[in-house]
């Protein structure tokens, strides 16, 4: 497991960066999230896969920051 993390991280962090937009959004991602979750990856491989740059990258998304907050 941790050799085929090691040979593709590129794959594990979409994996992960598709996750936790998931959780920060608070809905699924969709099909017109997929540049954002392709920007927050390689925004974390140009920080060696931090998990800073992962975490920066959804905070920084257009979904992130274009999402409805519905009122209570």
């Amino acid at each position: 497991m941790r050799d085929a993390l090691i040979a593709e991280p590129e794959v594990f962090t979409t994996t992960v960066a598709n996750k936790l937009l998931t959780y920060a959004l608070g809905r699924g991602v969709e099909y017109y999230d997929a540049p954002a979750v392709r920007r927050i990856v390689r925004g974390a491989a140009a920080d060696n896969y931090s998990w800073s740059a992962i975490i920066a990258g959804i905070a920084n998304s257009t979904p992130f920051q274009m999402r409805r907050i519905e009122a209570q």
